[in-house]
Parts: structure tokens; C-alpha cells; sequence
């Protein structure tokens, strides 16, 4: 049987690709991540065996445990879908994981994923491209402050949209290297909570601001000039309108 790499798109189960709604309905193991919206789970058969290896911080499920796990279930016999939220390549460590099915002999497939690092945003209104607004874009981690205190002074970029994933607990300090790069305190700055579920909370503010900002994880950090714009209106005004 074959091991597939799923990714579950931003949250909501209305947000994933077909393929892979028909996987998670057809699967007899799903092993997913923390992040995983219930909605999502409640597609799998009744009697699909369903395997929580969500990585809290300081946590104990080990991305090598994962592999193991995951090249055992593969070898039972078993259809595994292997459940990551938004798209399994970005920053979701699937790569690893394919790597470690390859080796193993263990067949393996994968399905991409709506990744949150574009439709997160989008949730709040917040293109990450707009034209005139912002040329570009930037997708990082904010984990890279834990090894390189000057790596986002070296990206700032006053016309590119600056999209940072997992990066609320550096925050002060991102925003710190950012405005040394030259980026000014007045740069607008977005933190998008648990986009496309019903915990959603969207926190509009300045660069200079954003260290002090009462947020949690999981968010996505825009910086730039598109974190000022609110699309989502006009979404709602034209939806009201239909």
C-alpha cells in the first residue's frame, strides 16, 4: 500500500483539494498534526484509525519518531494518509518524510495543499501581491531568529510583502532587524490568528507595534503595505450583493 503526503489546505475542510478530501474519506490510518481542524477529521471512515503526532513546543513526538511511525505503517499493508496542515513542503518538513519513506522502500505519494502562507492572509483580506501595493513576496520562518539574530535585516525590502510563518513568539525581535534593514516603524503589519476557522482574529498594526501586540499562535505575520488592505470587505459587500 501507499503512504500519501497530504497537505490539508489553511483549516477549514472546505479549503482542501479534492484528492485530497477522497484520501482522508478512503484512508484506513490518518496520522495528522496538531493543527488539523476537526472538520477535516470528521471526512475519515468510522472505522479509520486516526494517530495525533502534533508537536507542541518542547514536546516529545520527534520528527524522527514520525518517520519511524510512519515507514512501520507503511509496511502493515495499510492506505496511511499522512495529514499536514496547509501544503506539506512549506516548512511542513514533508520533504524529510518522503526522504525517509524512499528509504525505507515504503511506497509514497504526494498531495499538494492550499499552503497558509498565501491563503492565510487571504482570510483577513490581505493579498500578498497587489499592483502598485507590493511587487513581490517573501515567505520565511520566524524560527531562522534562533540561529541568525540579523536575518531579517538582511531581508527587509520596502516593496516586496514580507509573509513570516511561526514567527509570534520572535516578533520583537523581528520587528527590531526589520526596522534596522530600513524598514519604517510605520510599515503596516497584519497578524492573522487561526485563519478560516471560527477562532479567526485579525490584529491590524504598525511595524514599531507589532513586539507588543497581544497575539498567539498559530498566526501568520504579514509585513508591508498589503497588510493594510482589507479585500475581505469588498468580498462580503459583493457576496451580500449576489
Amino acid at each position: 500500500m501507499t503512504v500519501y503526503l497530504v497537505g490539508a489546505g489553511p483549516g477549514d475542510a472546505e479549503l482542501l483539494t479534492v484528492r485530497a478530501a477522497r484520501l482522508v474519506a478512503s484512508a484506513d490510518v490518518i496520522v495528522y498534526d496538531r493543527l488539523i481542524e476537526p472538520s477535516v477529521l470528521e471526512l475519515a471512515r468510522h472505522d479509520a484509525e486516526l494517530i495525533d503526532v502534533g508537536k507542541e513546543p518542547g514536546g516529545s513526538n520527534s520528527q524522527a519518531l514520525i518517520n519511524d511511525l510512519l515507514v512501520a505503517l507503511g509496511r502493515r499493508g495499510s492506505s496511511v494518509v499522512r495529514l499536514k496542515g496547509g501544503d506539506p513542503f512549506v516548512f511542513g518538513r514533508g520533504g524529510e518524510e518522503l526522504i525517509a519513506l524512499r528509504a525505507a522502500g515504503v511506497d509514497c505519494d504526494v498531495v499538494p495543499g492550499v499552503t497558509s502562507a498565501f491563503s492565510g492572509p487571504l482570510a483577513a483580506g490581505i493579498p500578498v501581491t497587489h499592483r502598485g501595493v507590493a511587487h513581490g513576496v517573501t515567505v520565511v520562518t520566524g524560527h531562522v531568529c534562533d540561529g541568525d539574530d540579523d536575518y531579517f535585516r538582511r531581508i527587509a525590502h520596502p516593496e516586496l510583502s514580507l509573509v513570516i510563518l511561526m514567527g509570534v513568539s520572535q516578533r520583537s525581535s523581528i520587528a527590531g532587524q526589520l526596522m534596522r534593514g530600513g524598514l519604517s516603524g510605520e510599515t503596516p503589519v497584519a497578524v492573522i490568528e487561526s485563519a478560516w476557522t471560527i477562532r479567526q482574529r485579525v490584529t491590524r498594526a504598525t511595524l514599531d507595534a507589532l513586539g507588543a501586540l497581544d497575539v498567539s499562535p498559530p498566526a501568520i505575520i504579514v509585513v508591508g503595505p498589503t497588510a493594510a488592505l482589507a479585500l475581505r470587505d469588498i468580498m462580503s459587500e459583493a457576496a451580500a450583493l449576489a
